[in-house]
């Protein structure tokens, strides 16, 4: 256990029903209360922007500020779990203009609520979706940023394990900037050990993961970066059989051997292609490395200026003039999020119904893939 999870130990354990706690929640109701009341005398409900396993996200404004902001509510209890403090703590520690950017988390009766910046452009999948794929110049732009952000991750000692086109959303400017989020399966060097877990998306992990032997998540992460790559290239999943697309066990036999290949109707150049091989390699310790993609000439062709002036100080000058909610702070808010709240499952300031949703979910390759070792 490292120095600041040993700080934190008490709140990392499972809440027990203690005589205090009990207590506490015989005193929640007027709190309860007065939090439903501070979070609408502080957000306007605009509308609901999705849901998943975490919860539901909603579009809400600033009262004081008007700035759009989402916010991710998460049911108090059970499923204030591990994998929710990582998000947070690690989600709090990283400033970098390609990244969501954390505000704050609060409690409300029945919810952790996870206030962050909005990208109104929404996600990259759909934009390719919606292009079919993009030409090599447009995936270019798109990847440059995708990789400064995850190099930052990575010199914050941070490995998101989860890089994929649906964690990457747009700010809807003319010319959009890509922002990457959900740190739910995150890992830190400096507070937890190195990663395990098969955790990500089918489509997008890397061989060594599915192995299940211990792994460098930020190795695995630039595997993630190159199957971004190919299907804004492509408009297809690299490993997918083209004649059976649906067949999990020929995916993951395909990823194993880094078996792939670019239809002839794609025009790639030849940088790119070099750049996908050399990051396709299902040796980890052979794959081409986030600096050294850095370097490579189709990534440093029509680099934008922003990045070259961003990567001189790491970004140091992001967000500072902005005051963060301080690490022992949250770390309360979540101890007391592990306490059930009110009955209702519904955040205030509207209704959606997840079960609706979930039913349309597909269970296909691209869908969620959780395995513990």
């Amino acid at each position: 256990m490292g120095p600041i999870e040993a700080k934190y130990s008490n709140f990392i354990t499972p809440v027990m029903e203690t005589p205090a706690i009990y207590v506490a929640k015989r005193k929640s109701g007027k709190q309860q209360e007065f939090r439903k009341l501070e979070m609408e005398e502080r957000y306007e409900a605009i509308k609901d922007l999705g849901s998943g396993n975490f919860g539901v996200a909603r579009l809400v404004r600033d009262k004081k500020t008007k700035e759009l902001v989402a916010v991710k509510y998460i049911e108090r209890g059970k499923k204030i779990d591990e994998n929710v403090q990582r998000e947070i703590i690690n989600h709090r520690s990283v400033r970098h203009p390609n990244i969501i950017r954390f505000k704050e988390v609060f409690l409300t009766p029945t919810h952790l609520a996870i206030v962050m910046e909005y990208a109104a452009g929404g996600e990259l999948f759909n934009r390719i979706c919606n292009a079919g794929r993009f030409s090599e110049d447009e995936a270019r732009f798109f990847f440059q940023q995708l990789i400064s952000g995850v190099s930052y991750c990575h010199s914050m000692e941070i490995c998101h394990r989860d890089l994929k086109l649906e964690n990457t959303l747009l700010d809807g400017s003319p010319t959009p900037r890509l922002k990457i989020c959900d740190f739910g399966y995150s890992k830190s060097g400096l507070l937890h050990s190195q990663p395990k877990s098969t955790v990500g998306t089918p489509a997008y992990i890397a061989p060594e993961v599915l192995s299940r032997k211990e792994y460098d998540g930020k190795i695995a992460d630039v595997w993630s970066c190159g199957v971004t790559l190919y299907v804004m290239l492509v408009g297809a999943y690299p490993f997918e059989d083209p004649n059976d697309p649906k067949n999990f066990r020929k995916t993951i036999e395909r990823i194993m051997s880094s078996q792939y290949s670019i239809p002839d109707y794609v025009r790639v150049s030849a940088d790119c292609k070099h750049l996908l091989s050399r990051i396709f390699v299902a040796n980890p310790s052979k794959r081409i490395t986030i600096p050294e993609i850095k370097k490579h000439p189709w990534f440093l062709k029509s680099l934008p200026k922003e990045i070259i002036e961003g990567e001189k100080t790491n970004y140091e000058k992001v967000d500072r003039d902005q005051p963060r909610q301080s690490v022992d702070e949250i770390m309360r808010i979540i101890q007391e999020a592990r306490i059930p709240g009110e009955a209702s499952k519904q955040p205030a300031g509207g209704v959606l119904d997840t079960d609706d949703l979930d039913a349309e979910l597909e269970s296909d390759i691209s869908g969620d893939f959780v395995t513990s070792v």
